[in-house]
């Protein structure tokens, strides 16, 4: 009988009007686009949400997301909708500089610093932060650190505060950092590993909307990530979420963005310093 209700989710069609309907909810309410290509790639995502509801269809499906007693149905389909793809040292260069250049002058002007992964993914950014800053703080007195994780995908942030990885994704990780930092599974036939405790107690993690009115986020930040997250918005939404993120950055701060996003033509305090990376004017 499973394998009979299987097919008749896999056969369910998302029509075009469903699709519109849907892909201008998820915009109006998350900023992320939905043009009429990515039709089947939703389609393809959101029947898993069908599978666990046990739902047929998607006409089905769009009336139970927006009853009342489908509320936060909302929570899981973005959960399948958000685009996690993240790695360890993604777009290394820009860990190069915070290791070379940014830590050793933040130190001259403060032992504590405050740092914020927005869309954080399943964590890799948060520990690639905290892997290069724990090193720091081994040859500096003093010197301690946070680290604020923030996306929109409840799926993923249990995967980042479990913090715990298949081998494979940390193979990025240098291999004197991996003795350091990882714990091997106790169960062999698993291939996994667990960030350490020191490191994960560095790091928080919280549920946050790009698109919301205010974040809430109650602290000032040194050093804020938003890398490969805007591509998914316009250029008014992009702008509105960059001045929003800088509504907690220091004066003075850092703001890293993606290797393909910039902020040309878009009103920003932000002054670049290098290519993607810039300070708070």
């Amino acid at each position: 009988m499973e394998d009979i209700d299987l097919q008749r989710i896999f056969a369910a069609q998302l029509n075009d009007i469903e699709f519109t309907k849907l892909s201008k909810f998820i915009y109006t309410q998350y900023g992320i686009k939905m043009p009429p290509e990515k039709r089947i790639m939703l389609q393809s995502r959101l029947q898993k949400r069908l599978r666990a509801l046990k739902i047929y269809s998607f006409k089905e499906y769009i009336e139970y997301v927006f009853s009342g007693d489908g509320s936060n149905e909302v929570i899981h389909m973005m959960d399948v909708v958000s685009t996690n793809k993240t790695d360890f040292y993604r777009e290394s260069a820009h860990f190069d500089f915070l290791r070379e250049t940014l830590l050793p002058n933040l130190y001259e002007e403060k032992k504590m610093i405050k740092l914020w992964s927005a869309g954080c993914s399943s964590g890799p950014e948060v520990y690639t932060l905290a892997i290069e800053l724990a090193e720091f703080a081994r040859t500096h007195n003093g010197f301690d650190f946070s680290i604020l994780g923030t996306d929109i995908s409840t799926l993923m942030l249990k995967k980042a505060f479990s913090a715990i990885y298949p081998e494979d994704m940390v193979a990025m990780i240098p291999l004197e950092f991996k003795k350091k930092y990882l714990l091997k599974s106790k169960d062999k036939t698993k291939k996994q590993v667990r960030i350490i405790n020191q490191l994960r107690q560095k790091a928080k993690f919280q549920r946050l909307n790009f698109i919301d009115d205010h974040y809430h986020v109650n602290e000032q930040f040194d050093i804020i990530f938003c890398r490969n997250v805007l591509i998914y918005f316009d250029r008014d939404t992009q702008e509105k979420v960059i001045n929003k993120l800088c509504n907690h950055l220091r004066p003075g701060g850092f703001f890293f963005l993606g290797h393909s996003e910039s902020i040309t033509n878009i009103e920003v305090p932000l002054k670049q310093v290098k290519p993607t990376v810039y300070t708070r004017i």
